[in-house]
């Protein structure tokens, strides 16, 4: 997938009347281009959505970035994770847990200093999510 396509997605995320389905289905896309240039983007995007409250956006543009980026990028999904949008997070939640059962020695390293940080609902998800190793 290219830029373009990454593009049009934050735009029908930002979009109150674009078709969900047309939606979740470019962010497949995206995340099964496979990309990982559009990474530090996509990252800097779920901050925006985070920043924004923007429930919808956070778990799209997460299962994007996990698809991307696979285990290494849980320290950005969990802290994504970590703020109360007041929504149910459970395709953000199935995306973390997934990627802790596919990779526990990554995941282990990459969370486990997550779990002392200063921010404490960010230290407590990543605790969470090591309850998931298997």
């Amino acid at each position: 997938m290219t830029d373009d396509s990454l593009t049009r997605l934050l735009a029908m995320l930002d979009d109150l009347d674009a078709d969900v389905d047309a939606t979740i289905d470019l962010a497949d896309a995206v995340a099964a281009g496979g990309d990982r240039a559009l990474l530090p983007r996509l990252e800097s995007e779920l901050d925006r959505a985070v920043a924004e409250r923007n429930g919808y956006a956070r778990e799209l543009l997460g299962g994007v970035v996990a698809g991307i980026g696979g285990t290494e990028t849980l320290p950005v999904l969990v802290r994504a994770s970590a703020a109360d949008l007041g929504d149910d997070q459970d395709g953000l939640a199935a995306e973390i847990v997934d990627l802790v059962q596919a990779d526990p020695k990554t995941a282990e390293r990459v969370l486990r200093p997550l779990t002392e940080d200063e921010d404490l609902a960010t230290a407590h998800r990543a605790d969470w999510a090591l309850r998931f190793l298997p």
